[in-house]
C-alpha cells in the first residue's frame, strides 16, 4: 500500500482543499500546518468539533480552517476549491439519485483543472459499512459516474486495515475536472 503524505505547500499548486467526511481526520491539520486552505465537511457537527479539538496547529493556522456542518449532496460554497478529497463518503451513496448530486456537488465546486481525490471501497471489499448499505467500485466504474465533469488521471487499489484489524480493499481515483 501507498502512503500519501501532504506536500509543502511551495510543491503544492491547490491553495484550496475540500475535505468530504472529514470527522477527526489528522489529514486536515497537516494540510493547514502546510499553509493550504482547507474546508472540512461533515454531516456531523460532533464530528468536527472533535477535529477543531484535535487539531495540533499554530495558532494563526486555524484562520486558515472552516469547519461546514453539511450533507455533501447538497452543499454550496460561495467559492471554487482546487482539490476535493474523499475517502470513504461516495461509497455509502447507493442511490442513483443520491450519487448524481454528489457528482453536480463536485462539479459545481471544483474549478476547472482542478482535481477530485477519492477512495471508495473497490468491488472486492465490504458490502456493507458501520451497518449500512454500500456501493462498490472500481476505477473504470467511478470514471462512468462523474465523466460528465471529471476525466480519470490515475486510480489504484490498496488494502485498508481497521482499527479492529480487519482488511477492506478500496479503489483510489485521482479526476481532473474538464472546462
Amino acid at each position: 500500500m501507498r502512503r500519501v503524505t501532504a506536500p509543502s505547500a511551495t510543491a503544492c499548486t491547490a491553495t484550496t482543499v475540500l475535505i468530504v467526511g472529514a470527522g477527526a481526520s489528522p489529514l486536515v491539520g497537516a494540510l493547514v500546518a502546510d499553509g493550504l486552505q482547507v474546508i472540512a465537511v461533515d454531516i456531523a457537527t460532533a464530528a468536527l468539533v472533535a477535529l477543531r479539538q484535535g487539531l495540533d496547529v499554530e495558532p494563526d493556522a486555524h484562520d486558515r480552517l472552516e469547519l461546514l456542518t453539511a450533507d455533501v449532496r447538497t452543499l454550496r460554497l460561495d467559492r471554487m476549491v482546487d482539490v476535493w478529497h474523499d475517502r470513504a463518503v461516495f461509497h455509502f451513496l447507493v442511490d442513483d439519485a443520491d450519487q448524481a448530486a454528489y457528482v453536480a456537488t463536485a462539479a459545481a465546486t471544483v474549478r476547472s483543472g482542478g482535481h477530485l481525490v477519492i477512495a471508495t471501497f473497490a468491488p472486492d471489499g465490504p458490502t456493507t459499512c458501520s451497518g449500512l448499505p454500500v456501493h462498490r467500485h472500481h476505477a473504470a466504474s467511478l470514471a462512468a459516474v462523474f465523466g460528465t465533469s471529471f476525466d480519470l488521471v490515475e486510480s489504484f487499489e490498496a488494502d485498508h486495515v481497521t482499527p479492529w484489524a480487519t482488511t477492506q480493499r478500496f479503489t483510489h481515483a485521482v479526476l481532473r475536472r474538464h472546462d
